[in-house]
This record gives C-alpha cells, sequence and structure tokens, in this order.
C-alpha cells in the first residue's frame, strides 16, 4: 500500500467508521481497516522491530500491507476485544500477548496521529474520573453520589429529585434481545437491599428543557440541540420522538470542552448536557468513542468530514 496510510481498527460492521473510510477513500488517502481482535493473527500478520526513531516494519491484513514507520494516522473506533479463550490457559496467555504485543506496537507508533490513543479512550471511560475532570474544567456538573452503602443511598435520593444511570454502558440482553440500562428517577423509598450489591451511581435530577450532544474533533465543536418528549428522562430511549437542531454552545462551555479533552490526552469527544431554562449547561457525560452518524442528517453536522480532516491532517495533540 503506498503512501501514509491510515489505519481504521473497529469491528466489522461500522456503519460510523464505513463514512470517514469512504471519504478519506474519495480524497484518495490510503486506508486500511482491520479489527485486531478478530483478524489477528488469523488473518494478520505482524513484522515489528524496534529502530532509533522507534518501530518499524510491516503490518499485513489479507492482500493489504502497511509500513508501520509511515502510519500517518490510527483511528481507533470499536475493536473487537482480543479473545481470551475463557477456560483456557493457553488461549488465555495468547489473547494477552496479541493485546500487548499487537495493540502495544498500534499505541506506540512515531509520527503516528491518534484519534484517540487507545489507552487515553481507556482512561476516560471512568464516570468517576470523567466528573472529577469536568469540574476541574469548569463545567457545571449535577450533584452525584457513588456507593453501595443503603443509608447513603436513601439519604441522597431523599435530599432531592434524583437519577440512577449505570457506570458503563455495556452490553445487556432481556429475554433473548439486546437492551440499554437508561437514566431512570429513582425515590429513596425505591432503594433496597441490592444496591449494596455493586457500586451505584446516583445524580441530582437537573431540571431540562433540552438535551445536547456536542460532538468535538479536534478544534472543532459540533453540536445539536435534542428535544425529547415531555417527561424523557434519557433521550436515548426516545430515539424516534426527537427532535434536533445545530446549536453553539456557550463561550464558557466550549473552553472546558478543550481543557477536558487535554487532560485525557484526547482528540475526539462525544458530551452529553442538560439544558435548563436559565440557559445552564450540565454536564453529564462526555463519552471518548460515541456514536455521531446520526446526527449527520438530522442536526446537519458535517462530521465525517470533520474526523476525515484530522485523520488526514493530523492531530493538535496526541495521546
Amino acid at each position: 500500500m503506498g503512501g501514509r496510510a491510515v489505519l481504521v481498527c473497529t469491528e466489522y460492521e461500522d456503519a460510523t467508521a464505513d463514512l470517514v473510510i469512504a471519504e478519506l477513500n474519495r480524497r484518495r488517502v490510503p486506508v486500511l481497516r482491520f479489527d485486531p481482535g478478530r483478524d489477528f493473527p488469523a488473518s494478520a500478520v505482524l513484522a515489528a522491530r524496534l529502530g532509533a526513531d522507534g518501530w518499524n516494519g510491516r503490518l499485513t491484513v489479507g492482500q493489504r500491507t502497511v509500513d508501520l514507520a509511515a502510519v500517518r494516522a490510527l483511528y481507533h473506533r470499536r475493536p473487537s476485544p482480543y479473545p481470551t479463550g475463557v477456560g483456557e490457559q493457553a488461549g488465555r496467555f495468547a489473547g494477552q500477548e496479541n493485546r500487548r504485543g499487537l495493540g502495544g506496537v498500534l499505541g506506540a507508533l512515531s509520527g503516528c496521529s491518534y484519534v484517540s490513543h487507545p489507552q487515553a479512550i481507556a482512561r476516560a471511560e471512568y464516570k468517576p474520573a470523567q466528573l472529577a475532570a469536568a469540574l476541574k474544567a469548569g463545567f457545571t456538573v449535577p450533584a452525584t453520589l457513588i456507593t453501595n452503602e443503603l443509608v447513603k443511598a436513601k439519604d441522597f435520593c431523599a435530599q432531592q429529585a434524583t437519577i440512577y444511570k449505570p457506570l458503563h454502558a455495556g452490553a445487556y440482553w432481556l429475554d433473548d434481545e439486546p437492551a440499554g440500562i437508561w437514566a431512570a428517577p429513582v425515590a429513596a423509598d425505591e432503594v433496597d437491599e441490592d444496591v449494596g450489591h455493586s457500586a451505584h451511581l446516583f445524580q441530582a435530577r437537573v431540571p431540562k428543557v433540552a438535551d445536547a450532544r456536542v460532538v468535538v474533533v479536534g478544534k472543532q465543536v459540533l453540536g445539536a440541540r435534542i428535544v425529547a418528549p415531555p417527561g424523557v428522562v434519557d433521550w436515548r430511549a426516545a430515539y424516534r420522538n426527537l427532535r434536533y437542531e445545530a446549536v453553539s454552545c456557550p463561550d464558557v462551555v466550549r473552553g472546558a470542552l478543550f481543557r477536558f479533552l487535554a487532560h485525557f490526552g484526547l482528540n475526539f469527544g462525544a458530551f452529553d448536557f442538560a439544558v435548563t431554562a436559565d440557559g445552564t449547561w450540565w454536564f453529564l457525560e462526555c463519552n471518548p468513542n460515541g456514536q455521531w452518524a446520526w446526527l449527520e442528517d438530522t442536526a446537519g453536522l458535517p462530521i465525517t468530514t470533520a474526523v476525515a480532516d484530522l485523520l488526514e491532517n493530523g492531530a493538535s495533540h496526541d495521546g
């Protein structure tokens, strides 16, 4: 593969990555797409040697090969986890070696721009770290409690209108169907001994009039105002009944966005805010690898172009 290539690490079915790859192809930027957790070592071969300027060598996936020393950018989208062969000692060993070997080389390429660096993404996925960084960056953040103590949870919920939200948006199944756990109101008398089984995140409910999702790509800030039907707490639970419009965030929020991303070393972030009637934007969370493709049409936001620009031309700061 000639020229400085962009590596796109993602699962096989990823419509968001498809948009970016199509744009890079239109610009004649070489692209190698692969899913490390599924392709290596089945259909991928790594030969990396350490030199004075860092790692060099080749990564071959199928019939396509890239020069590791000349990788332009790595787009860490949503790759499958490296298989660990649960129950098999040899499989677990191989999975860990692959993650640290291939993953380690891909995370240490000289001159490569990361969108974003996998380790930076991993650090930023912890909500407690996010919330602390958000306050430090200057965002307005709702009162929050993380606990497994029944009395503390009940007391917090009695002090104000409260919601519960999961600490990790993982894959859940209900009656053999994929399901999500959305943020939901919770009253003090609804909290019982089950709270002791795990950490729980409780947060003061913001009296919002709208939501906002702000996608930051490098130095570009692209925002959408989201209006859900009355009474909907988590707009993700009402996709078919939402209204969207492009929106500019206040300057104070814009500055905090960049401070937050710099804290984690991220070049991309999908931020969620609750907007109140007085114009205050309340920070809820940042997904360091969040979805955005549906906003292209619904809110008219040129996010594909922004991501392709970043991958083609480089980021101002890398993880």
